[in-house]
């Protein structure tokens, strides 16, 4: 079957805070949508038939000698196999490198009162369980819409997003995977614009 804009398979709105897990056909296209600009939501990539084949961030980044993502980034997998393709990308940059909030971190990062604040990493071990996905599974994720510079000597810096309210972010599968998703609750950083917002997800496959 032909992929169109008629065709839609899933059309969901993921509130601050929860996640998905979405499974998209070879050939399938999934796109994040940012509803009210600035939110960041964080993006985990598996072989659906082979869970330990995961998504690299530091595969991703040394083939392609890129740090941000955008139309036409390869997320390649641990095996170099290439999981999927930025398709179409109306915010324009990426993370991949700041990896996922976690309670752990926010502590050090921000504190003892973020403590018991609920963070990415519970979002995607919650979802992750329903696939046989659990912490050794885990692994550095996708940031979309989230603005994470580099400087050059390495340092990282959390900065207001660079996207806006109805941008969104294509990707085409190219193998049958599952997308494990966690619409970050973050407070303590400006990735969410200090207000985390919902997400809509919409697939055509």
């Amino acid at each position: 079957m032909t992929i169109t804009e008629t065709t839609t398979a899933l059309d969901t709105v993921v509130q601050p805070g929860d996640g998905a897990m979405i499974p998209v056909p070879s050939g399938g296209r999934l796109r994040i949508v940012d509803l009210h600009g600035n939110q960041a939501v964080d993006t985990l990539f598996y072989d659906a038939n082979d869970v330990d084949n995961r998504y690299s961030a530091f595969d991703t980044i040394r083939e392609q000698r890129a740090v941000f993502l955008t139309t036409g980034s390869r997320l390649l997998s641990t095996r170099l196999d290439e999981l999927a393709v930025i398709s179409d990308d109306t915010c324009g940059r990426h993370d991949t490198v700041g990896g996922a909030c976690s309670q752990e971190s926010n502590v050090i990062r921000y504190g003892e009162f973020t403590r018991h604040q609920h963070a990415c990493r519970q979002t995607f071990l919650y979802y992750g369980a329903r696939a046989g996905i659990g912490q050794r599974q885990l692994t550095h994720n996708v940031n979309f819409f989230m603005n994470v510079p580099v400087s050059p000597d390495g340092d990282l810096s959390f900065e207001d997003g660079l996207s806006a309210p109805g941008r969104y972010v294509e990707i085409t599968a190219g193998r049958d995977l599952l997308v494990l998703i966690s619409n970050c609750p973050q407070l303590n950083n400006p990735c969410n614009g200090w207000n985390p917002t919902p997400v809509q997800l919409l697939g055509w496959w």
